[in-house]
């Protein structure tokens, strides 16, 4: 059974930051392509950022790309999203996904695991 959970969500300024992390279990993390989605009421569920097997190539959405970094650590199964100069336009929750390929991918179709995800909310 695969299990992905999500925690470090919670309410922050405008500007201020957080990190999130995704504890996974029941997949072959260090094989596996990871991403993170985000999804405010109302609205669809929209890719952040995701990253290959090892590491070695991210790719993020404009909206965040200098603000956002994603990182994983094979070691201990688990991916993060350091997030800075938070906009209240970031108020979401996020998904931590994953799939068993090792490549980049950035729609939710691509990824067949999902967390239950974590709330960010950011104050004006």
């Amino acid at each position: 059974q695969v299990q992905l959970v999500e925690s470090g969500g919670g309410l922050v300024q405008t500007g201020g930051s957080l990190r999130l992390s995704c504890v996974v279990s029941g997949l072959t993390f260090s094989t596996s392509g990871m991403g993170w989605f985000r999804q405010s009421p109302g609205k669809e569920r929209d890719f952040v950022a995701a990253i290959t097997w090892m590491g070695g190539s991210t790719y993020y959405a404009d909206s965040v790309k200098g603000r956002f970094t994603i990182s994983r650590d094979n070691d201990k199964n688990t991916l993060y999203l350091q997030m800075i100069n938070l906009k209240p336009e970031d108020t979401a929750v996020y998904y931590c996904a994953g799939r068993s390929l090792r490549n980049i991918a950035t729609k939710p179709i691509d990824f067949p695991y999902w967390g239950q995800g974590t709330p960010v909310t950011v104050s004006s």
